[in-house]
């Protein structure tokens, strides 16, 4: 009994290695085991990752927007809800002198000038697109390719009054592998040179697009490549990681299940098809083969709806239940396409353009969460594109003597100061929005400005055309509802003024005394 009870004591405490484990304090998911041993990482730079991929990314991505529904649905919906119909913008110069309270007359000066300018041709080197053409153009290249060029070139063009128009770049125009050293000492990454700082100092585009090689015979140039000074580019791309020089496409996460997407869904058609079309086979002694041709030295078969196919002797064959589609094809579409929404950053209703799954509340969550990411998109595309072309192109109109404004060397700063108005968004049930505007408005959460710039509008528009309607309407002897001076009641009827109303109780049938 000694002996056997001093065993199980020693097997019970273990071996002194098993009494005292090697504990380490670690994050989960930085652990290795047979879970994880094919999660493959590395330490690598932004810049690092980017030149190994953005290439492939961006033709694979462009690939898709052509050639892929809901990649060309994406795309169409950033497009759209970030520029839309262009943004436009209103001067806020004030008078010096007038308790601060805008200049019209010189607002409308600025405005009516930057109007002239934005048709295609003043503002576009080619005279193809006009400046909304250009915005949407811009944001377009950016969720695509993950960056485009903007050239700044302060020439005239088509007889333009402001010496300025822009040219369009692509990102394939910037040498991706150019890196090292320039003449001047700087650092080259793919094709952009910049400072000690990472400032950029100029851009090293190419003489020509590297994929216009059917045309590159006509392409005539002794270098190959163009160094503009950074002043002249602005350079569009959504900086992911610190130190990042070029540009990522929006597809990048979503790419690789797009294209398994995409082939399953073709797989579930073709096999959809050869479901419907094929009907039975039908064996005889003898054996048939009417309809089948021999294409080098292999016999093919054609399946059409309703036909039954001739089997030759000794010839036997079981024919699969293809049940296509079948109940899962729409549900794991579903699953799919939220993951690639994600991944774009827009809402599954969006892509996929399928609101059978969603309610009212749903929805305008699901709106809510979409908007607030139009909205940062559409910050950083008038801080980086418009009210950077715009500041040139008042410089420029005030140099060439298109815009003569006083004192403009020294207060510059007075004459730039404009607020761009970008598009607004309807709601699912505007009754209440319109009454939730109208309560924030009267208890001062909000101005009538705010409202009116959320819907997109411009306020000064909607008081003058409103000005207008009342004019006309007073013109033309004609009442409206509308019209707070007006004694129509909401429903069409004449409202009764309360100091002719009768107090006799027997007046009984609401008429005027």
């Amino acid at each position: 009994m000694g002996v056997r009870s001093a065993i199980l004591g020693w097997l019970q405490r273990g071996t002194p290695e098993q009494a005292k484990p090697v504990r380490r304090r670690m994050y989960e998911g930085a652990k290795f085991s047979r879970l994880t041993a094919d999660w493959v990482t590395g330490n690598t730079s932004a810049d690092s990752e980017v030149y190994g991929s953005a290439q492939k990314l961006r033709d694979r991505a462009r690939q898709l927007c052509r050639d892929n529904d809901y990649a060309r649905q994406a795309l169409r919906a950033i497009e759209g809800n970030v520029v839309g119909q262009g943004i436009p913008f209103q001067a806020q110069v004030r008078m010096q002198r007038g308790g601060g309270r805008l200049d019209a007359t010189i607002n409308d000066q600025i405005e009516l000038a930057w109007k002239r300018w934005t048709k295609a041709r003043y503002c576009h080197t080619g005279g193809k697109l006009t400046f909304h053409d250009i915005e949407r153009l811009v944001i377009r290249a950016c969720a695509e390719s993950g960056e485009v060029f903007v050239r700044v070139v302060k020439q005239s063009f088509g007889g333009s009054p402001v010496p300025l128009a822009l040219e369009v770049l692509e990102a394939d125009l910037l040498d991706d592998g150019l890196n090292g050293r320039s003449q001047q000492g700087n650092e080259i990454r793919m094709g952009v040179e910049v400072d000690t700082w990472g400032r950029p100092v100029a851009y090293h585009f190419l003489a020509y697009h590297p994929g216009d090689y059917q045309f590159s015979n006509q392409q005539i140039s002794t270098q190959r490549h163009k160094r503009v000074p950074a002043e002249e580019v602005i350079h569009l791309y959504r900086t992911e990681r610190p130190g990042q020089t070029r540009g990522v496409t929006w597809f990048a996460s979503a790419i690789q299940r797009l294209h398994h997407l995409q082939g399953y869904e073709q797989a579930e058609v073709v096999r959809a098809r050869a479901s419907s079309a094929l009907m039975g086979f039908i064996t005889s002694p003898e054996g048939e083969l009417q309809g089948d041709e021999v294409y080098q030295g292999e016999r093919v078969s054609s399946f059409e709806p309703g036909v039954f196919k001739y089997l030759a002797p000794g010839e036997s064959v079981s024919v699969p239940q293809l049940d296509a589609p079948d109940g899962q094809f729409e549900p794991f579409l579903r699953a799919m396409l939220r993951a690639m929404a994600a991944g774009v950053g827009c809402s599954y209703e969006t892509v996929s353009r399928d609101f059978s799954q969603t309610n009212y509340s749903s929805s305008r969550l699901s709106l809510l969460e979409d908007r607030d990411h139009w909205r940062i998109l559409q910050n950083w595309l008038i801080e980086n594109l418009h009210q950077r072309v715009f500041e040139v192109w008042l410089d420029m109109a005030v140099l060439s003597g298109a815009l003569p404004l006083a004192n403009y060397e020294i207060q510059a700063d007075r004459y730039k100061a404009v607020r761009w108005m970008p598009r607004g968004w309807a709601w699912v049930d505007p009754a209440k929005e319109v009454e939730a505007y109208a309560s924030a408005v009267r208890n001062g959460f909000k101005t009538l400005s705010e409202v009116v710039a959320e819907q997109g509008g411009d306020i000064e528009e909607l008081m003058q055309a409103r000005r207008q309607e009342l004019d006309d309407a007073e013109a033309l002897d004609l009442k409206f509802d509308t019209d707070p001076g007006a004694d129509v009641a909401p429903a069409g009827n004449p409202q009764p003024a309360n100091d002719n109303v009768s107090d006799n109780p027997d007046n009984t049938d609401g008429s005027i005394a």
